[in-house]
């Protein structure tokens, strides 16, 4: 009988011992890193856009965790790559939605990828922070309530400053070299828009490519016959590279100027174009610069950048506009959470549409979102800039001659 109730006993202290580790370990696993995970084109060769978005965010995320973290945890940027792929992407979506700890997926450079995961984002209830894509559908998607915010350009802004940056210089006819997908249809609707409300400029042509083309020359030469002064060129760095050393062995009167808009910044362009460049007026939009900023946010930053990649020269930050917007977005999203106090998705969400004002490293945000306005950024951090003999992107407006 005695050995009976010892046995009890024994057993009881076991289970309780049990319970305490159980207890523990969920206890552990609540308190475990709060993750923001970049779902990007990691792997597509000689693409930087996917690498400036996590530098930026991981820069964001040392200060944050430097300063306690949110609600007693850690950040954790994770990384996927889903090589501009939608179907990749797709999967690595899911993926990342059924862990608990992710918090909300951030994207980068390529809009077609992130159009194709709308409907899957909404019924997930799955937060998308967007640095770069700048297709207009992404945000103005008809989606309510609306998962997607934006840090970053839209095609219609960027079309506009590139028309205005032709009209200035006394361009009034311009052709428009597309890529046939969603970011091309994007941005040629914006330029049709704004020709119908610009009286002194014209859209003379259009011509469409796909990616992976052999030669852009072709279509090239067809705007330059159709009267065009100047081409609006949409494109990333491949075909960018392609069409200024195709130009190059043109004859000088040949060589329209190309205004470009920014996908080409999102990889080796500058590096793969080489001597070419030099023979080539090309100008291309922006929405930040590290060159010549002095204030405190920029010069932290710069110094985060240090630990990350080894570089702090404003010169060499690679893909500029990845690495500020990402890094303004994680300090937005961090002080989301805070305001909710809680790391639930949909709580999240609200928070974001509610956050008082914060100065960031690309602005002054009065309020950043708003249940209308999904766009944290504006036209007016919109401006045309052009390569360095470096290689860095230099805003026109601080070039000196």
């Amino acid at each position: 009988m005695k050995e009976s109730v010892m046995t009890r006993i024994k057993n009881f202290s076991s289970f309780l011992l049990l319970a305490v580790m159980v207890a523990a370990t969920a206890t552990a696993y609540a308190a475990g890193n709060i993750k923001i995970a970049i779902d990007a084109e990691f792997g597509i060769p000689n693409s930087t856009s996917a690498q400036a978005v996590r530098n930026g965010a991981q820069v964001a995320a040392n200060e944050i965790n430097a300063a306690g973290g949110v609600l007693g945890r850690k950040l954790e940027i994770i990384e996927r790559d889903n090589r501009a792929v939608p179907a990749r992407s797709l999967n690595n979506l899911r993926e990342l939605a059924a862990d608990p700890d992710v918090v909300a997926v951030m994207c980068a450079r390529y809009s077609p990828v992130v159009v194709e995961l709308l409907p899957e984002i909404h019924r997930l209830k799955m937060l998308m922070l967007d640095p770069w894509a700048a297709a207009d559908s992404i945000v103005d998607n008809a989606y309510s309530p609306n998962y997607v915010f934006r840090l970053s350009l839209r095609d219609s802004w960027a079309l506009q400053v590139m028309m205005r940056h032709a009209l200035k210089a006394g361009i009034r006819k311009v052709g428009i070299l597309l890529p046939n997908t969603e970011w091309g249809r994007s941005s040629f609707k914006a330029a049709e828009s704004m020709a119908a409300k610009e009286t002194h400029q014209d859209i003379v042509a259009s011509q469409w490519y796909n990616w992976g083309d052999p030669s852009m020359i072709e279509r090239y030469q067809a705007l330059r016959k159709a009267g065009a002064e100047a081409v609006l060129f949409i494109a990333n760095d491949r075909e960018a590279t392609l069409l200024v050393k195709e130009m190059a062995s043109l004859p000088k009167e040949q060589r329209l100027p190309l205004i470009a808009h920014w996908g080409l910044t999102g990889g080796q362009f500058f590096e793969q174009s080489g001597a070419a460049l030099k023979a080539v007026d090309l100008s291309v939009v922006q929405t930040y610069s590290f060159i010549n900023k002095t204030d405190p946010i920029a010069q932290r930053v710069l110094a985060g950048l240090k630990s990350v990649t080894g570089n702090d020269d404003p010169r060499k930050v690679v893909s500029p506009v990845g690495v500020a917007h990402a890094y303004d977005l994680v300090h937005l999203l961090a002080k989301a959470i805070k305001q909710a106090k809680s790391t639930d998705r949909q709580a999240v969400r609200n928070a974001l549409e509610n956050l008082g004002a914060h100065q960031g490293l690309v602005r002054q945000f009065d309020k950043p979102f708003t249940a209308k306005r999904h766009e944290a950024l504006t036209i007016n951090e919109v401006f045309m800039a052009k390569y360095a003999d470096d290689g860095a992107i230099e805003p026109i407006s601080q070039i000196r001659h």
